[in-house]
């Protein structure tokens, strides 16, 4: 496998630690950006130095800098975005297309992943308010990579396991639960707030919709990652409900 410099943008998140892992354990030469925001943040600050000692490198930068952006872009060939979901709301989105900015005028960075994830925002145009925004925004940061002519992969998970699976899917929790599981599908669930609302909407669209399932892979250069990945072992979902038991 080619070795590649890897900058990891929100390294310290839930999903940019595994990717910080990964890459160091594939052999890559690893770069984590930290913000000097991190303030007194003890645990970010340990987890930092623990992908130090493992052989990454660490870049202050920020985001909110594009002279040291760019710096840091022009040292590295492929970043990858793991800015969390849950803050995605417009100023995820405005930092996002500061790294785009950066990556473009550093001139060298030959693939970006920005930070998606989750369903494919190219078909969900149809999708209701107000969680549209989420997809909307995602396609503005696609449509400013594509404009800036840079090398790029967009990831779609389909919705994470360790998210949707253990919780059944209901709202405001992580564990199963054990007395009462709500349907989404007799009209009856309402949203209150609006991380409510944007939920149920999203939830409206996998369950009713089907936005998961229901599209063919393999246009526009799509591959399905279960075959580029062959080697990796994948956990059944009844095997991973066992540690809730």
């Amino acid at each position: 496998m080619e070795k590649s410099k890897v900058l990891v943008v929100g390294g310290t998140g839930y999903l940019g630690r595994r990717i910080v892992k990964a890459s160091l354990a594939q052999g890559h030469e690893t770069y984590v950006l930290f913000r000097p925001e991190i303030g007194l943040d003890i645990d970010k600050l340990q987890m930092l130095l623990s992908f130090k000692a493992q052989g990454a490198r660490l870049v202050e930068a920020s985001l909110n800098d594009h002279r040291s952006l760019v710096a840091t872009m022009k040292q590295v060939e492929v970043v990858v975005s793991a800015m969390s979901g849950v803050h995605f709301r417009s100023h995820n989105l405005q930092l996002q297309l500061k790294l785009v900015d950066a990556i473009k005028e550093a001139g060298n960075v030959k693939r970006f992943l920005p930070s998606e994830f989750g369903m494919d925002p190219a078909r969900m145009g149809h999708a209701l308010e107000p969680g549209r925004v989420t997809f909307d925004e995602k396609m503005e940061i696609r449509k400013a990579i594509e404009e800036a002519n840079i090398g790029h992969t967009y990831i779609s998970a389909n919705c994470f396991a360790a998210y949707f699976v253990p919780n059944l899917c209901q709202m405001r929790t992580l564990l199963p639960p054990r007395e009462k599981v709500n349907v989404y599908g007799d009209g009856n669930v309402k949203g209150t707030d609006l991380a409510n609302q944007v939920g149920v909407g999203h939830y409206h669209h996998i369950f009713y919709e089907g936005c998961l399932t229901n599209f063919a892979i393999g246009d526009d250069g799509e591959e399905e990652g279960s075959l580029l990945y062959p080697e990796v072992q994948y956990t059944r979902m009844e095997e991973y409900m066992k540690r809730y038991a």
